[in-house]
């Protein structure tokens, strides 16, 4: 860490304002985590931040929360730990619940168009900040920044799955550091792990556990173990747990593959992690279920059952697995092989900025196939003017007059209702 650390408000104030703030899925919050944590507060410094990443993105669930959990530690223990998740996580939870609710009851609307538009454009622009900013200081040799650019070709024009790509970047490391020196790491103690892995199982199962005991047949007891089970195995980020979600969910009978894509559009424009998602179909899948006049205490507890069972873990693996993560820093081999990962990391990022930037200045594209292959070309017909506009603003911004976060935001949002008064959007 490059300065002494924050007082616990101080850090709390800056967890909440990231967890309102991080729109954009695991690109956009990385950026803001980074920009806040190491660029403006300077808690952390770079090569531990991109340390961190580099375990976070190697773990099953959601990057994301689980790098602020992290950060939260790293600074104030485990109270700091827990702030920093839940603070991260909270607000974009209540936005889903009340988001769902709103689904139910009216069905599919618009609404805020001109925000979430504004809202993007800052996003990209962030992300773009934090690519440049992340690969500068992390990417310091050749190795590196092969290993970057080849994880930003694979994740764009193939099909290999995220966690290959990152094994990959691990074991090429590994290979390449014999003889080097590692960084030095600071020594845990071992001897409160299981004490640590067992409380958290248990923090994290008992929701389950309790909803077994009192109606172990029901759809919210089914839903804490389909989640629970999920946590675990959810290598790859949002998209892949989305994948596989989407197809258990179908075949369960809680969402049609309509309302699947409805929630991952309301997910899409919320703050916090893409896999907030989840609360939408335990949320929905509950209420569809129950009877009209439990139908929404079903809803709110299948919601929160799906968050709970989905993020509580990201504690179990942080307050468990860093202190040992953290030793790995003194050794030379495993130390270049996290140097490897986060050098990926970049390249991982870069492509879900490219996918994001993408997806908001086009209307549509083609995906074409073959084999391992595959590529999506957007359809340059389908440029929105009104987004490009709104992008080379936050850009400039964000560059040029290197406005902090809250700043780019508010522009952001008053541009895109400004244009909206002038029938631009």
């Amino acid at each position: 860490m490059s300065r002494s650390a924050p007082r616990f408000g101080e850090a709390l104030r800056v967890w909440l304002k990231v967890g309102c703030l991080g729109f954009g899925g695991p690109a956009g919050q990385i950026a803001l985590l980074h920009k806040a944590v190491v660029e403006e507060k300077g808690w952390i410094d770079e090569a531990r931040f991109a340390h961190a990443l580099s375990f976070c993105m190697l773990l099953p669930g959601p990057e994301a929360q689980q790098l602020a959990v992290w950060l939260g530690w790293r600074l104030h223990g485990v109270r700091g730990g827990i702030a920093a998740g839940l603070l991260f996580v909270l607000p974009g939870l209540l936005v889903m619940l009340g988001l769902s609710a709103l689904y139910m009851a009216h069905g599919r609307s618009e609404w805020a168009g001109p925000v979430l538009m504004g809202l993007k454009a800052a996003v990209v622009a962030l992300v773009a900040q934090a690519v440049i900013r992340m690969g500068g200081r992390t990417i310091r040799d050749r190795a590196a920044l092969v290993v970057a650019i080849l994880a930003f070709v694979a994740l764009t024009f193939t099909r290999l799955p995220f966690p290959l790509l990152i094994l990959v970047a691990g074991a090429t490391g590994w290979l390449l550091g014999n003889g080097r020196v590692g960084e030095a790491g600071e020594p845990e103690p071992r001897r409160g792990l299981w004490k640590t892995v067992a409380l958290w199982l248990v923090i994290w199962l008992a929701p389950v556990g309790v909803a077994l005991l009192i109606a172990p047949q029901s759809v919210i007891a089914r839903m804490g173990l389909v989640f629970s089970g999920l946590a675990v195995v959810s290598f790859g980020g949002a998209y892949a747990a989305l994948a596989y979600l989407g197809q258990m969910a179908s075949s369960l009978g809680w969402l049609t593959p309509g309302q699947m894509l409805d929630g991952l559009g309301l997910a899409e424009t919320t703050p916090g992690p893409l896999v907030l998602v989840f609360t939408f179909v335990g949320f929905v899948g509950a209420y569809q279920a129950a009877t009209p006049q439990w139908a929404w205490v079903a809803g709110v507890a299948g919601g929160l059952m799906a968050a709970w069972t989905t993020f509580a873990p990201s504690f179990l693996w942080i307050f468990a697995g860093g202190p040992f993560f953290e030793r790995l820093r003194a050794r030379p081999r495993p130390a270049r092989a996290l140097a490897m990962v986060s050098a990926a990391a970049v390249g991982v990022i870069g492509q879900l900025a490219a996918w994001f930037a993408t997806h908001y200045l086009f209307r549509t594209g083609e995906t074409f196939s073959s084999g391992v292959f595959q590529v999506t070309v957007p359809d340059m017909s389908s440029l929105d003017q009104t987004a490009l506009g709104l992008t080379v603003l936050a850009l400039a911004l964000t560059f040029a007059l290197r406005l902090p976060v809250l700043a780019l935001v508010a522009a952001m949002v008053a541009a895109g209702l400004a244009l909206r008064v002038v029938g631009l959007t």
